[in-house]
């Protein structure tokens, strides 16, 4: 790696880190630029706008999401309780409030109709889908399970209670396991 391009990423790391600790990518170049250490004169320079700045620093976000939910970021066969438990807890963490303040600006902008935040939006829908289905047994459970973490985040960012969610996330976890070990009972069939 060249010196430019380590000195471009170690700069995009502290925009990103700026947009984070923020929670929101609405930042002018010249908070940004106090932020991560720069002149605002630098930032152009390197990246040629606020708009090069935001759309490099959704990319690198991406790149670290898609990161969590890797194939081999789970053992083979983790059990849903388990991924979903790891899940719950890396996004619950105090470091990670403002990257999940960040996600949430990212689709208030998607509701807004910003074609790059649902991009973003579509693409963590795909990841989390991808990631759910390898453990659960349905379409149906992953979705039921997906919208119940978004709520439960949503739940989290205000009320700041890690347990409440947990629980929540538990339940349909609960109910397949039951599910899946419950006997089938089948008619018998007469004799002749």
């Amino acid at each position: 790696m060249t010196s430019r391009k380590a000195d471009l990423d170690a700069l995009l790391d502290r925009c990103l880190a700026a947009f984070v600790e923020a929670g929101t990518l609405d930042l002018s170049l010249d908070q940004l630029a106090k932020k991560a250490g720069r002149s605002k004169r630098m930032l152009v320079h390197y990246f040629g706008g606020r708009e090069n700045i935001e759309e490099r620093a959704i990319t690198r976000l991406e790149d670290r999401l898609r990161a969590q939910f890797a194939p081999d970021a789970f053992p083979r066969g983790a059990s849903a309780k388990a991924v979903v438990t790891t899940l719950w807890e890396r996004a619950t963490v105090p470091e990670a409030r403002g990257v999940l303040l960040l996600v949430m600006d990212l689709s208030r902008r998607a509701w807004s109709g910003s074609n790059r935040a649902k991009a973003f939006y579509a693409e963590q829908q795909r990841l989390w889908v991808e990631q759910l289905r390898r453990s659960l047994p349905d379409e149906l459970t992953v979705k039921e399970v997906l919208q119940l973490f978004q709520g439960a985040v949503l739940e989290y960012l205000i009320t700041g209670d890690r347990e409440s969610g947990r629980r929540t996330l538990m339940r349909p976890l609960a109910r397949q396991h039951r599910t899946a070990r419950s006997p089938v009972f089948r008619k018998k069939s007469r004799s002749a």
